[in-house]
């Protein structure tokens, strides 16, 4: 049985989906991150986000954080999908399911699987504002 669900897509990402792949009859709680693009960054009007990755090394950075949430909470199913391409205010860029018997688990697991992408996956975001646009490391 799998147990991680990881995806990088240009299509729209579907919360269902993530939810529909942890729900499990064991499992009594089920946590979910989803992020979405806000129209500012310190102040300044944002307009859109473009995303960028690495596949093969995001993938493989996905799957880890998976398999080390797995070994270190006591969840039962993870998904971590991400968006690539150009998102407009709204749009969502990630989304983070986990399940476990328990709430607090899935809380944790959820978690920490959006703090650790953050910090260790490469994907890039470029920040487009009415006066011009920079690149910024989403995630390094």
């Amino acid at each position: 049985m799998h147990k991680t669900s990881i995806k990088i897509t240009s299509e729209k990402l579907n919360l269902q989906e993530c939810y529909d792949f942890v729900e499990d009859p064991s499992c009594g709680g089920i946590s979910a991150f989803v992020g979405t693009v806000r129209n500012d960054t310190q102040g300044k009007e944002v307009k859109q986000l473009d995303f960028s990755t690495y596949k093969p090394m995001a993938l493989k950075e996905m799957q880890k954080i998976a398999v080390k949430a797995l070994e270190k909470y006591p969840i039962e199913k993870i998904a971590i999908h991400h968006a690539e391409g150009m998102l407009q205010i709204g749009d969502i860029p990630v989304i983070i399911t986990t399940s476990s018997k328990h709430r607090k688990a899935a809380f944790e697991a959820c978690q920490f699987a959006i703090d650790t992408l953050k910090e260790t996956v490469p994907i890039w975001k470029k920040e487009y504002f009415s006066d011009g646009e920079v690149w910024v490391n989403a995630h390094p």
